[in-house]
């Protein structure tokens, strides 16, 4: 099985998701996900983590992050379509202008 990292775009970062929701509306988003979770099953490597706020550093210095990862995951599937399918019906897409990446994680060779 190959692992598969997934980073949970958005427009608005997960804390101001978190501190704009109601407990009510928290705790059905955690059923959606939970849903979601028991159909992805053995799928599931790592459920993952909302992210906070980032930084970017470069040679140059440090600036604040300008991508909208709110999140990450871990998955293991057989290839990238697998990895795709486990994603299907997934409650993050539920948000407007949300989105999904889904990236192999590579050996490094020699280790």
């Amino acid at each position: 099985m190959k692992k598969f990292v997934v980073l949970y775009i958005a427009a608005q970062s997960a804390q101001a998701q978190m501190a704009e929701s109601t407990p009510e509306a928290a705790q059905e988003g955690m059923k959606a996900w939970m849903a979601w979770a028991e159909s992805a099953g053995d799928g599931i490597v790592d459920l993952g983590n909302p992210l906070g706020a980032g930084k970017e550093m470069t040679s140059t210095g440090t600036s604040d992050t300008s991508t909208g990862v709110a999140g990450y995951g871990i998955l293991q599937a057989e290839d990238l379509a697998g990895a795709q399918g486990l994603l299907d019906g997934h409650p993050h897409l539920m948000m407007p202008g949300a989105s999904i990446q889904v990236y192999e994680s590579l050996d490094l060779p020699g280790m």
